[in-house]
């Protein structure tokens, strides 16, 4: 089972020369995994281990869908032009720090994807010089990156740490935004100095993907960008208020919203072909990668049912028996390979790390919002930045301006481990704070 799980771990990696949608190998390593484990018959209660883990990954894939239909309806009606529109930038400076911390914050309401293809195409009506538009580009990896680690809803795999309450919406933010903050300011100070100051061409409008719906109703957008917004960010309230799991609340934004855009068609006599409804923009989401995650989270979880995943945690353990090295080795594979899987597979690994009661300083770092799960996310979200191959940002933003892979390895990567390390730094002084108060008092 391991060797074929690195294949198909090979095999995702190998996507793009392979020209096969990794979704392809996420899910027949799935099947082969869970396939194997029927055959080895040893469980006789088979089907409820594989439906209790099942129901654990559609939790995952059903808030994404939510939300990735949210942020595109949001699209359909141009509510994203507002934010574009009002950028006014005296230098090619100046723009950088506009650009990525309106990148960091975005990516924290929405996800680092969205964001990056919004600010990316936003670059080809700013910048005419190409290795100024990949520098700003490599910046906005960073920032989107940087900016969905400290929020619940800003990247997949907090999404995922975050439902499986090792941590929580309000101990991440606490503890994740100053050192994300930091992942982000000190590469782009540095990189500031590595542009040339020329004249800006005038700032138009970003074109829409349904420029029609945008341009016939106009006060539709910004409306609609509201109450999307505070859809996504009603979802971590429901779950503090009622305790139910995030992808409830994603559903029930979804339903207000899809009633609101009904109401809307009928009221406005919008065209039916402008693409107005939540239905039409089903249609469009990225289902591809859904079913990726869901086939990896499958993957891995029938490794952990045959307690693979709990002997390797033991083994780094035993050997490391360090968090701020653990996580920090983790980030860098993150930039290799995806951050999914691998956030994946230390749930399952570190989970029962802490039992009930414990009071080993060491232990405790298990615990929800303990150290070892607040680096993990900063280092799994943070780390991908390393390599433009690394994260779902770097990978559009490579798509869309063609960017060279060794281009971003000699140019941004450099950039990127500064502020990798920073952060690490910053969350484990952070840690230590108690204890300086303690000794203080």
């Amino acid at each position: 089972m391991i060797i074929i799980f690195v294949l198909g771990y090979v095999l995702i990696t190998l996507e793009h020369p392979l020209h096969m949608n990794k979704a392809t190998f996420a899910l027949l390593t799935c099947g082969i995994l869970w396939t194997i484990y029927a055959l080895m018959g040893h469980d006789p209660d088979m089907h409820e281990a594989i439906v209790m883990q099942l129901g654990d990954a559609c939790e995952i894939v059903v808030f994404l869908i939510g939300a990735m239909t949210i942020v595109e309806i949001i699209d359909r009606y141009g509510g994203f032009s507002f934010i574009t529109e009002h950028i006014n930038a005296k230098s090619k400076r100046h723009l950088l720090w506009i650009i990525c911390s309106l990148s960091f914050v975005m990516s924290a309401v929405l996800d680092n994807m969205t964001t990056t293809i919004i600010m990316v195409m936003m670059l080809r009506r700013l910048l005419s010089d190409q290795k100024d538009r990949w520098l700003f580009a490599g910046m906005i990896v960073i920032a989107a990156n940087a900016g969905g680690a400290f929020s619940p809803i800003g990247d997949v795999t907090t999404i995922m740490l975050w439902m499986d309450e090792k941590v929580s919406s309000v101990g991440l933010i606490i503890n994740l935004l100053l050192p994300s903050i930091v992942a982000m300011v000190i590469p782009v100070f540095i990189a500031q100095y590595f542009l040339k100051e020329g004249r800006l061409q005038v700032i138009t409008r970003l074109a829409d993907r349904n420029p029609d719906l945008h341009e016939r109703h106009p006060h539709l957008s910004k409306a609609m960008l509201i109450i999307g917004v505070a859809g996504l960010l009603f979802v971590p309230i429901f779950k503090t208020v009622t305790g139910l799991p995030p992808f409830m609340g994603i559903l029930v934004s979804l339903g207000v919203i899809w009633g609101v855009t009904e109401f809307w068609v009928k009221h406005f006599k919008i065209d039916s072909k402008m693409g107005g409804r939540v239905s039409s923009a089903l249609h469009t989401i990225d289902m591809p990668t859904i079913l990726f995650f869901l086939g990896i989270l499958m993957a891995v979880s029938a490794l952990s049912q045959v307690g693979i995943l709990s002997e390797l945690a033991q083994g780094m353990n035993k050997n490391l028996h360090e968090p701020v090295l653990m996580t920090s080795i983790i980030g860098a594979l993150s930039s290799i390979v995806d951050n999914v899987p691998l956030v994946s597979a230390c749930i399952k690994m570190f989970e029962n790390m802490a039992p009930a009661g414990t009071v080993d300083p060491y232990l405790l770092t298990f615990v929800e919002d303990g150290l070892f799960w607040h680096l993990l996310t900063f280092c799994a979200g943070v780390g991908g930045s390393l390599l433009i191959i690394g994260s779902a940002a770097g990978v559009v933003a490579m798509g869309i301006e063609k960017i060279q892979f060794f281009w971003y390895l000699k140019n941004i990567t450099w950039l990127a481990l500064i502020g990798y390390i920073a952060g690490i730094a910053i969350i484990y002084l952070e840690s230590l704070l108690p204890f300086f108060m303690q000794v203080g008092g």
